[in-house]
């Protein structure tokens, strides 16, 4: 079954605020922008929840939410991992306030140890410690998911090319509340690492990333670059239901919202 493919944008850093953002999510006709809590002013201490939901009733558009790239639930410290259990908690109810359908987050490889022929992964080679600390998370998140109703996807940063990356995410995905978010850009500028893995689990693809590459060159604006879209574009119809624009700059996105236009994908 094919679904309409809901169009959003990324963060902008070239903009000044929210309104600027949201002005021009309105005027492209986009329905979504997906906060990035990288940024100051989207963290949990600091975001103004009233001022987001005024902007989003006023231009009748949504919000999804990125965590912070460097979020890691398997690092070796406790406390680092009870700040980013924190994190996610108060991330999970400015969500569910919002009424954000996902919150998107990166698997983090971890420290590794270049020796003269290789790299040692210190979450491979201490492999049930980490998959332990994973474990933990996907029930800490599970709960939450019951109290707030609030979705967690899982992107690809070029990373399904390491078992224990694999290994984590396949006991992530036993949850109901976890997902995945093919970014299509990181996947192409790593070689296609990731592919295999997110095809192997197309049933768990609920959001992705759009954005076009060339080489290990991503970010460029859709149709200019080397990636198969239309491939892309049929799976996002069968499977996600959100997709990010996400090209970095306004010249970017417009760009690609024209392209959208004119091959009638965004109406």
């Amino acid at each position: 079954m094919c679904v309409s493919i809901i169009w959003g944008m990324s963060t902008l850093i070239e903009l000044d605020d929210i309104e600027a953002n949201v002005n021009l999510c309105s005027s492209l006709r986009l329905r979504f922008i997906e906060l990035n809590m990288n940024l100051p002013e989207y963290q949990p201490g600091k975001i103004d929840i009233d001022k987001l939901i005024y902007l989003k009733e006023k231009n009748n558009i949504f919000y999804t939410i990125h965590l912070p790239e460097e979020f890691d639930i398997a690092n070796f410290n406790g406390d680092i991992v009870s700040a980013y259990y924190k994190i996610f908690k108060e991330t999970a109810w400015i969500a569910a306030k919002l009424n954000s359908p996902v919150i998107n987050m990166h698997m983090n490889m971890g420290v590794y140890f270049t020796l003269p022929e290789q790299k040692i992964f210190l979450y491979s080679r201490y492999f049930d410690d980490y998959i332990a600390k994973i474990k933990s998370f996907g029930a800490f998140t599970y709960e939450l998911y019951n109290e707030t109703g609030v979705k967690l996807c899982i992107e690809n940063t070029g990373i399904y090319d390491k078992e224990y990356i694999k290994k984590a995410v396949d006991i992530l995905l036993e949850h109901d509340n976890i997902f995945l978010t093919w970014d299509i850009g990181h996947d192409h500028s790593s070689s296609n690492k990731d592919r295999q893995y997110i095809l192997n689990n197309i049933s768990k693809l609920r959001h992705m990333h759009f954005h076009d590459a060339i080489g290990t060159k991503d970010h460029l604006p859709l149709f200019t670059g080397d990636i198969d879209l239309d491939e892309k574009l049929d799976i996002a119809r069968k499977n996600a239901y959100t997709c990010v624009i996400e090209t970095k700059t306004v010249k970017g996105l417009q760009e690609s919202v024209d392209s959208l236009i004119n091959k009638a994908l965004l109406v």
